[in-house]
């Protein structure tokens, strides 16, 4: 596999988190392997399949990613975010690094990172940086649809929460706010994060410059059960208290 020389991408740590959705995920990390050499990138492997760990650990070398295995840091059964926002934190702060989240079910362009950590260093009020999301015919898509009639273009700064889709969290927003803040009864983070990027005075901002593929809801493909049978879906959420954000 070729990649990318000469690129600088300063002050950058880069996570997956995964759990299985293995066919999306072959296409996201091959969308960011050409850049990989470039920065320290890290997937999360939140107690996925046998077959999706060989996969993991079979191809680190090829697309320049290091596997960290939850099941050496947590007993709790998965989803372990806040465990995985915790890590990267750290590792961030370590470095002074800004970290971007790129989800298991996004494929980037490498210009979408190398946009995201121009724009960190461009925007010294900003959080969160989030890059819009697309479908195949390059419409804004979940979980962006309301960037889809604003009327607004370039990189801008928005009221709503920023995705983790593809999302940059700077360096000086990770200094000031400790994830161990995070209630521990959540499964998700993108809303109270964002929030409290805003009450603490930062700005946080989309780009509709650095658009990125995403398949909504693949990388947890059991939410799919939402728009096939909403009744058992949402029984299910309550039963087993899925996606608590």
């Amino acid at each position: 596999m070729t990649h990318q020389k000469n690129i600088v991408l300063k002050d950058l740590v880069l996570i997956t988190p995964v759990k299985d959705s293995i066919n999306t995920l072959r296409e996201t990390v091959g969308s960011i392997a050409s850049l990989a050499n470039n920065f320290s990138y890290y997937i999360f492997d939140d107690f996925s399949t046998i077959e999706t760990r060989q996969w993991l650990d079979k191809n680190s070398g090829e697309y320049g990613y290091q596997v960290i295995g939850l099941e050496k840091h947590t007993t709790k059964k998965s989803p372990n975010y806040r465990t995985i926002l915790l890590m990267a934190r750290e590792m961030s702060l370590r470095n002074n690094a800004h970290l971007v989240i790129i989800e298991s079910d996004v494929i980037v362009r490498p210009d979408t990172i190398i946009g995201l950590n121009r724009l960190a260093d461009e925007l010294p009020d900003a959080g969160l940086i989030g890059a819009v999301t697309v479908d195949h015919d390059g419409k804004v898509n979940f979980p962006y649809l309301y960037a889809a009639t604003d009327n607004k273009t370039g990189t801008y700064v928005s009221e709503h929460s920023i995705s983790f889709c593809c999302t940059l969290i700077t360096s000086n927003f990770l200094q000031k706010f400790d994830f161990k803040e995070l209630p521990e009864t959540l499964d998700w983070f993108d809303v109270p994060i964002t929030r409290k990027s805003r009450a603490m005075g930062f700005k946080n901002y989309i780009s509709k410059d650095l658009p990125v593929f995403h398949q909504p809801h693949g990388s947890r493909p059991w939410k799919m059960l939402k728009y096939k049978n909403p009744v058992l879906y949402y029984l299910k959420k309550f039963i087993f208290r899925r996606d608590r954000i």
